[in-house]
C-alpha cells in the first residue's frame, strides 16, 4: 500500500500505473468499478463489505471519504494498493476535504476502469435527490440502505419519489432468502395439489418500523393481489426485522414459515410434517456481492417499493439521470433551479458529509499545509520535497 497525502488525482493515477509495473500486475477481466461513499466512522466495515464482493466480482474499488467541506483549503488524501486489504484487485481510498469533497467525481472519473460499467454504494446517508450527486449520476446501477436510516419508511418513501431503474436497496436485498423460502413452501403446495393455488391474504411478524419487512409484504402484493400485515412480534426480529410469515390459501390451508435462530426456517403447511431450509443472517459483503450480480434494473424491487409506499409509476421512469448541482453555501442549499424529479417537488440537496468529521484534521482544518514558519532564520536550507508526496 502507498499513501498519498496532500495529492492530486493525477497522482494517484500515476501510483497505480507505477504499483502494477512493480508488482507485474496487469489488470484484466474487470466486471465493474464500484465506488463506495462511507462515513469516516464506517468506513473499516465498507472496506470489508467491498472486499469481500470484489472476491466474488473483479472489480476497481474506489472508496470515497467526504471529510470538512468547510476547510479554507481543498485536500486530498490517497491510499492506493493493489491485492491488498480491499481484495484481489486495485482500490484506492480518498479523502477529500474542503470543496474537493463536493466535487468528487473530479478525482473520481480519471479512476474509473475503463469501458466497464460503474456501482455507486452509499454506506452512509444518501442525498435525497440523487441528481445532486455526480457520483450516482455517473452510475450505472445505484446502491442504498434504507435499514441504515433512523427512520426507515421515511427513507423507502424518499427512494421511491427519487426512484429512478437502476436504483436498489440493501434492505430489499435482505428479504432475498425469505422470498426464496416463501416460494418453495408454496410450489411445494402446488405439487401436492396439482392445481394453481392463490394467496388470500396473511402478516408479517416481526418490525413493523423494518423496511425490509415492509418491502417483502409489498412484494407479495405485487405478486398475488393479496394485502400482508406487518405486526409486532414477541421475538427480537434480527437485521431484517422479520421473525415469521404466515400466508393464508385458498381451500382454508395455512403456510408458515418460522425463523429457528439458528440459521434457518421451519416451513409448516398442511398435510406434510415441518421441513427446515438455511435461512442464515447474510454479511453486508455478500449482500453487496448479491447487487452486484446484475446490472440492469431491478423490476421485482420497483414493483415492491410501489406498493409500498403508494408511489406509483416507478418502472416507466427515465434510467438517465441529468446531474443538478446544488451549492450548501447558499440558501436552502441551491444554487441552481431543481429539476423535476420524482414526485415533482423540486428540492436541493448537497452530498452528504457527516458532521463528526469537524476538528479531525488541523491542517485541513486551518490550512498550515505548506506555511513557512516565521520564527525559522531566513539563511535555513529549504528542505527537498517528495517527487509525489508518497510515504511508502
Amino acid at each position: 500500500m502507498t499513501t498519498l497525502w496532500d495529492t492530486t488525482g493525477s497522482a494517484v493515477v500515476k501510483e497505480l500505473a507505477a504499483q502494477r509495473r512493480t508488482g507485474g500486475a496487469v489488470l484484466s477481466g474487470v466486471a465493474l468499478t464500484l465506488v463506495v461513499v462511507a462515513d469516516e466512522a464506517r468506513v473499516a466495515e465498507a472496506e470489508e463489505a467491498a472486499a469481500g464482493a470484489s472476491e466474488q466480482h473483479p472489480c476497481r474499488i474506489l472508496v470515497v471519504v467526504r471529510r470538512q467541506i468547510d476547510a479554507p483549503v481543498p485536500r486530498l488524501d490517497a491510499e492506493v494498493t493493489i491485492g491488498g486489504r480491499l481484495g484481489p484487485g486495485e482500490a484506492v481510498v480518498m479523502r477529500m476535504y474542503g470543496r474537493l469533497a463536493l466535487h468528487a467525481e473530479s478525482v473520481v472519473l480519471p479512476l474509473l476502469a475503463a469501458d466497464a460499467p460503474v456501482v455507486t454504494w452509499w454506506h452512509s446517508d444518501p442525498p435525497s435527490r440523487l441528481t445532486t450527486d455526480a457520483l450516482a449520476v455517473i452510475a450505472d446501477r445505484r446502491i442504498t440502505d434504507s435499514a441504515s436510516a433512523a427512520d426507515q419508511l421515511a427513507a423507502l418513501r424518499t427512494r421511491a419519489q427519487d426512484y429512478a431503474p437502476g436504483d436498489t436497496d440493501l434492505a430489499w436485498t435482505r428479504a432475498t432468502g425469505w422470498r426464496a423460502t416463501l416460494t418453495s413452501a408454496l410450489d411445494s403446495v402446488h405439487g401436492r395439489r396439482g392445481d394453481a393455488i392463490r394467496v388470500l391474504g396473511g402478516r408479517i411478524e416481526g418490525d413493523p418500523g423494518a423496511a425490509t419487512a415492509q418491502l417483502l409484504a409489498g412484494w407479495v402484493e405485487s405478486r398475488s393481489g393479496a394485502r400482508l400485515e406487518v405486526v409486532p412480534s414477541a421475538r427480537h426480529s434480527g437485521p431484517s426485522g422479520i421473525d415469521s410469515v404466515v400466508l393464508q390459501l385458498d381451500q382454508d390451508e395455512e403456510v408458515r414459515v418460522h425463523a429457528d435462530r439458528r440459521g434457518g426456517a421451519v416451513i409448516s403447511q398442511p398435510y406434510r410434517s415441518d421441513a427446515t431450509m438455511a435461512l442464515p443472517d447474510r454479511s453486508l459483503g455478500d449482500l453487496l456481492g448479491e447487487e452486484l450480480r446484475r446490472l440492469d434494473p431491478d423490476e421485482p424491487y420497483a414493483e415492491a417499493l410501489e406498493v409500498t409506499t403508494g408511489v406509483g409509476g416507478l418502472a416507466g421512469r427515465a434510467s438517465v439521470r441529468s446531474h443538478v448541482w446544488v451549492d450548501p453555501a447558499e440558501p436552502h442549499g441551491a444554487a441552481a433551479p431543481a429539476a423535476q424529479v420524482g414526485d415533482g417537488s423540486p428540492h436541493g440537496e448537497a452530498p452528504t458529509v457527516p458532521a463528526d468529521s469537524e476538528g479531525a484534521d488541523e491542517v485541513a482544518e486551518h490550512g498550515e499545509h505548506d506555511t513557512p514558519d516565521p520564527t525559522a532564520p531566513e539563511d535555513q536550507p529549504e528542505q527537498p520535497e517528495a517527487e509525489s508526496g508518497a510515504v511508502r
